[in-house]
């Protein structure tokens, strides 16, 4: 017997009863609805969406999941195939089933496994040890919403001052996030996204959305920045820095930052018109200063590899068809919805209170 999208779904419930809470977020104009097995869970997923909306009561959801709390489903014959990661990128991470119409995606470190369709959209597993995947999957289906409406996925932050939008993206490790935090600490600059913003064009003026997902940083940013340093215990934190730059800059122990509990309310905003976009391409262990210099990107492809993202194996089309790990960029497509947008490059060592005081005097200035 084939298996299908209804009997994974069986699979993945497994019998569970989902309790009468349910988890409603207003995301700009798609109103989305998570059931679960788990109240804990939903409580818990509450708290991490407090800054966004409620929908109205009356409204009818566009995308309804669920969220079962079991063991990681291991079921026979469930044989998946690995996708293949980005470049710059090691290790196994996702592996994927097809299904008519649908697709199993497992996280291979954690065993949870997500059904992907049309119709059914369901997370299993230890959904409250990892609830980030159940955030991560709520997104996913959020970001298949917006780019069924013509927007591009950009692998970068996002900040919003004076209603003008700055795109940051830079190669693996460049440190956009903590660029990103360093910025937040000037009260009248906004958080848009973490690693995931959305562009596209609207009446000739490149348009900024960033989706509900709170930054997520490794310990050398946090050790850096007073603001967050109660992030981690005190003992912790020396610990830390007493371990050599380069060591401390690959440890990868992710935390999530709060925003408006650490740098106040009122401090996201969920989009605005694309002003400007920076790509780090500066280099550790490079003497010369950080600098900035304008460029074309058309001129320079090579910097769209910074900031172009895969929409990864969560992507259905809307003819139903599923994005592959060996799918090509559309490059045209992000110049044009990137233009009129002014682009920078950051050149030169890494070093972020410099780069942070020539953005505010070059990009963000008033």
């Amino acid at each position: 017997m084939s298996l299908t999208i209804e009997s994974a779904a069986d699979t993945l419930i497994a019998g569970h009863t989902l309790g009468p809470e349910r988890l409603e977020l207003q995301l700009g104009d798609c109103h989305l609805s998570l059931a679960s097995n788990s109240p804990e869970l939903v409580t818990g997923l509450r708290d991490y969406f407090a800054h966004v909306p409620a929908p109205d009561a009356a409204s009818r959801p566009d995308l309804e999941l669920i969220a079962i709390e079991s063991a990681p489903p291991e079921p026979p014959g469930w044989n998946f195939v690995d996708w293949k990661r980005e470049p710059g990128k090691t290790g196994r991470k996702d592996a994927y089933l097809d299904l008519p119409n649908g697709r199993l995606v497992k996280k291979v470190r954690t065993g949870m496994v997500f059904l992907q369709s049309e119709t059914r959209r369901i997370a299993a597993g230890p959904c409250r040890e990892y609830d980030n995947q159940v955030i991560n999957f709520i997104n996913a289906q959020y970001m298949n919403w917006l780019q069924h409406r013509g927007w591009l996925i950009c692998h970068a932050a996002g900040l919003v001052r004076n209603g003008r939008g700055l795109g940051i993206a830079g190669f693996s490790g460049g440190g956009k996030s903590t660029l990103m935090l360093h910025l937040l600490e000037h009260r009248d600059i906004a958080y848009l996204t973490n690693d995931r913003l959305f562009v596209r064009q609207e009446q000739g003026q490149a348009q900024a959305l960033g989706i509900p997902k709170l930054p997520r940083i490794n310990p050398g940013t946090i050790v850096h920045n007073a603001s967050l340093e109660g992030m981690i215990p005190a003992a912790e934190r020396a610990r830390l820095l007493a371990l050599p730059p380069a060591e401390l800059w690959e440890i990868e122990d992710k935390y999530d930052v709060h925003v408006e509990q650490v740098y106040g309310p009122g401090r996201i905003q969920p989009a605005a018109p694309l002003d400007a976009f920076l790509v780090l391409n500066w280099k550790r262990g490079n003497p010369e200063p950080p600098s900035l210099e304008p460029v074309d990107l058309a001129q320079r492809r090579d910097l769209l590899g910074a900031l172009m993202k895969s929409p990864g194996p969560f992507y259905q089309y809307p003819d139903g068809s599923f994005h592959g790990d060996d799918a090509e960029f559309d490059e045209a497509a992000y110049l044009r919805a990137l233009a009129g947008v002014t682009v920078w490059e950051a050149r030169g060592g890494i070093d972020f209170a410099a780069l942070e005081q020539q953005c505010l005097e070059r990009i963000l200035a008033d």
